[in-house]
């Protein structure tokens, strides 16, 4: 009786982790077997849509969302007491931009108003570039305004003190990048070049600096870098350079992503650290998944915009490819990728996820990576991302505004909401790439697994 005791217990571990183990797959009853039937074709129970991609959907995707912001990002100034309009050429110490659900000069709503050029250069609708041409025109006449009005009433209060005077580069680079190229889209360059060319002066001689130069911040630490950063930065810097064609631009880009790879890119797991702090050691290596996303996105801004002949460009090009690598091995079976990559009970994401889509698609589509690799990862996170768009336009799933943190529970319980404005311009970006990938690598079903063709 004492033996058999022994053998049923312990044989309980093993019975305990089978009853744990999530399911991977289903079983699929029916009337034929192995002789009469190609189960191999059963049709899957996935979670999210798989071989379903068509050009005509994304577009559906991008019209829900494009519908939803243009709604709620109203273009008028009124009177901060009264809330009636008033014409620009009025404006005062009491006038604010009308309320909508997102602030019109963010750096998110610089993501936004790339997202809404791309997606009207791949899908040939012009309402997605008109969207950003007015809103970047409308800024562009409120800022000049007021830099007459401020001449006169010294320290007045203004709904565009952060284009005026920026203080982080938070306000100045993402703006700064998507201005520049609503430039070439048919923006009035007479208002909006001043702009653009102010919010370069500040992140080119006024930002905090390391010694070596590389751009930093002192918080949450005193000289800290922060991954967000690379994004907040290096666009702007090499789409000075392209519009300016000054060489200086091309060359501080690449000085400062070859800083801050330095320091934040871990080779070994393919994945960068949110945040690094001088003289920390050791250094908590946390890798948060939109700061992962910001840097690869960096990295396609990079390679878009710089010289083929470049110095540096090569190495830009293999960090992409490892950074691609160490998110394919982490990307979840839904298609999605975790708050913290590399800790799968951290919850599932959703603009890193776009961020993600439209990055691996752009590499693919410009031949920076393998389409028969990365298309199927590609489409897969694209599918992903497409279901947490809501009837509404809303984006579901993304992760509010984010410090920094040295602690998992602080990046496992950051909340996540629809207003979260992170997610809108990445949604937009991944579509219009997406789109793109479909005509340039079409795929096909081999077996039911997703094959590019070419």
């Amino acid at each position: 009786m004492k033996n058999t005791f022994r053998r049923r217990t312990a044989l309980l571990p093993v019975a305990c982790l089978l009853l744990a183990a999530p399911a991977q797959a289903q079983y699929v009853s029916g009337k034929g077997n192995d002789v009469t039937s190609p189960l191999h074709l059963t049709k899957p129970d996935y979670v999210t849509p798989y071989g379903e991609t068509t050009p005509e959907k994304v577009k559906v995707v991008l019209d829900r969302v494009y519908n939803y912001l243009d709604g709620v990002t109203p273009v008028q100034l009124v009177d901060k007491t009264s809330k009636e309009a008033i014409d620009i050429n009025k404006a005062t110490t009491n006038s604010i931009f009308k309320q909508g659900d997102f602030r019109l000069t963010s750096y998110e709503w610089g993501v936004t108003y790339t997202g809404m050029l791309e997606a009207g250069a791949a899908t040939g609708d012009k309402k997605y570039t008109a969207y950003t041409i007015k809103r970047v025109n409308f800024l562009g006449d409120v800022v000049k305004h007021y830099k007459s009005y401020l001449q006169k009433n010294a320290g007045a209060t203004t709904p565009v003190r952060s284009v005026l005077e920026p203080h982080a580069l938070d306000d100045a680079g993402s703006l700064a990048a998507s201005m520049i190229k609503a430039l070439s889209n048919g923006a009035d360059k007479t208002t909006v070049r001043p702009m653009v060319d102010n919010f370069l002066n500040y992140v080119m001689t006024k930002e905090f600096r390391l010694t070596d130069g590389t751009l930093a911040r002192n918080r949450p630490q005193p000289n800290t870098l922060w991954l967000d950063d690379l994004y907040m930065s290096l666009p702007a810097i090499v789409q000075m350079g392209k519009l300016t064609g000054d060489k200086k631009y091309f060359d501080e880009s690449i000085k400062q992503f070859r800083q801050f790879s330095a320091r934040m890119f871990n080779k070994e797991r393919g994945l960068f650290m949110h945040g690094w702090v001088q003289d920390m050691e050791p250094h908590p290596q946390f890798h948060w998944a939109r700061a992962n996303g910001w840097a690869i996105m960096t990295m396609i801004e990079l390679l878009d915009a710089l010289p083929e002949n470049q110095e540096g460009r090569d190495e830009i090009l293999k960090t992409l490819a490892q950074h691609a690598a160490g998110l394919a091995e982490r990307q979840d079976k839904t298609g999605f990728w975790h708050q913290l990559l590399d800790r799968n009970d951290s919850y599932l994401e959703t603009s890193a996820t776009a961020i993600y889509a439209y990055c691996i698609a752009r590499a693919v589509n410009k031949g920076w990576l393998h389409p028969k690799a990365y298309g199927p990862m590609a489409l897969l996170a694209w599918n992903a991302v497409s279901t947490k768009v809501a009837a509404n336009g809303q984006v579901e799933g993304t992760c509010v505004g984010t410090g920094m943190g040295f602690d998992p529970a602080f990046y496992y319980y950051r909340p996540i909401s629809n207003y979260a404005a992170h997610g809108y311009g990445p949604v937009l970006l991944a579509g219009a790439e997406i789109y793109r990938m479909l005509g340039l690598h079409p795929f096909e079903i081999n077996d039911s697994s997703v094959q590019m063709k070419k």
